[in-house]
C-alpha cells in the first residue's frame, strides 16, 4: 500500500478553507499513486476551542454532509483518506476520525482518551477500539493523546491491525512522541505506524509537526519537518506484519511477540 501523511496548518473555525486544503492534498497524493492519505486531528475545524457552545456549530452527524462531500472527492481521485472532524450524536460531541474510500464512508473512530486541553474538555469519550477493513487489510485508528496509553495500540494489534493511523494535534513539549513513542508502538506490536501532526499556531498554541511513517521494525521511513506543510509518502508491505513469530536462528533465537505474553501478570493494568 502506498500511504501518505498530510502535515497541514489548519485554519481555526474555517471549515471551507480546510476542506479545500484536504482536497488539494488528496489531488496531489492521487497524482503520485497514493492509496491512503492521513490528515491531522480536527483537520476541518481546528482544536483550541474554549467552550461546548463554541464547538457545537462545527460538529455534525456521521454520516452527514461532510462525509458525503469527502466521499465524492475520494471517488473523483480514486483515493482513500482519514480525516479528523467533530461529530454530534444527540447532545454529545466527539473528536472523531473518519475513513473515506472511493466507495464512501468506511467507518469512524471516536477518541477514547481525553485530557484537559482544547476541545477535549467538552467532548464525550469513545468507548471502543476496533479495526476497520480497508483494501482487504486491517487498519487501526487512534487520536493524539490515545498514543500515551500503550494498551490502545496493543488492543488494536491483538485485533489484527496491520497499520495504526495516529491523527494528532501535538503542541510544544510533546517531542517525545516523534522521538520515542511512535517507534515503540510500531516495534512492540510489529505493525506499521502512520503518525500525522499539524503545524502552525492557533490561539497561542504552537504545533510541532514531525509527521512520520514507521515500519514494523520501528524504523522511521519518512519524516516531515517541524514547521512546513508537507506530504510525506512511503510504500508499506502490510503482509510483513502478519507473522508475530520471528525465527532469527532456528532453535537458538526465536520469539513469539504475542504468544510469549504472560497476561496473568498484567491484571493490575485493568
Amino acid at each position: 500500500m502506498r500511504v501518505a501523511a498530510a502535515q497541514i496548518n489548519v485554519e481555526f473555525s474555517n471549515t471551507s478553507a480546510n476542506l479545500d486544503k484536504v482536497v488539494h492534498y488528496l489531488r496531489e497524493a492521487g497524482q503520485q499513486g497514493v492509496e491512503l492519505v492521513v490528515f491531522p486531528e480536527c483537520s476541518l475545524s481546528g482544536y483550541v476551542f474554549q467552550s461546548y457552545e463554541e464547538v457545537l456549530p462545527f460538529a455534525e452527524e456521521i454520516p452527514g454532509k461532510t462525509t458525503r462531500a469527502l466521499g465524492e472527492i475520494c471517488r473523483q481521485y480514486n483515493i482513500s483518506a482519514l480525516v479528523g472532524m467533530l461529530e454530534l450524536d444527540g447532545d454529545d460531541l466527539f473528536n472523531t476520525a473518519v475513513i473515506i474510500s472511493p466507495a464512501g464512508l468506511v467507518g469512524k473512530y471516536r477518541k477514547t482518551h481525553t485530557l484537559c486541553l482544547g476541545l477535549d474538555r467538552f467532548i464525550a469519550k469513545g468507548d471502543r477500539l476496533e479495526c476497520l477493513d480497508l483494501f482487504e487489510h486491517k487498519v487501526g485508528v487512534i487520536i493524539c493523546y490515545d498514543q500515551r496509553f500503550p494498551e490502545a495500540a496493543r488492543v488494536l494489534a491483538l485485533k489484527g491491525a496491520q497499520v495504526i493511523l495516529h491523527s494528532a494535534n501535538l503542541p510544544e513539549g510533546t517531542q517525545a512522541y516523534a522521538d520515542f513513542l511512535n517507534r515503540a508502538r510500531a516495534c512492540e506490536n510489529r505493525v506499521f505506524f502512520v503518525h500525522v501532526n499539524r503545524v502552525g499556531d492557533e490561539r497561542g498554541v504552537h504545533f510541532i509537526g514531525r509527521s512520520q511513517i514507521i515500519n514494523h521494525l520501528g524504523e522511521v521511513i519518512a519524516e516531515a519537518n517541524q514547521t512546513d506543510e508537507q506530504l510525506i509518502i512511503a510504500d508499506i508491505d502490510l503482509n510483513l506484519t502478519k507473522d508475530k513469530y520471528v525465527i532469527k536462528t532456528p532453535g537458538e533465537y526465536e520469539f513469539d511477540l504475542f504468544g510469549d505474553r504472560r497476561s496473568v501478570l498484567y491484571k493490575p493494568i485493568i
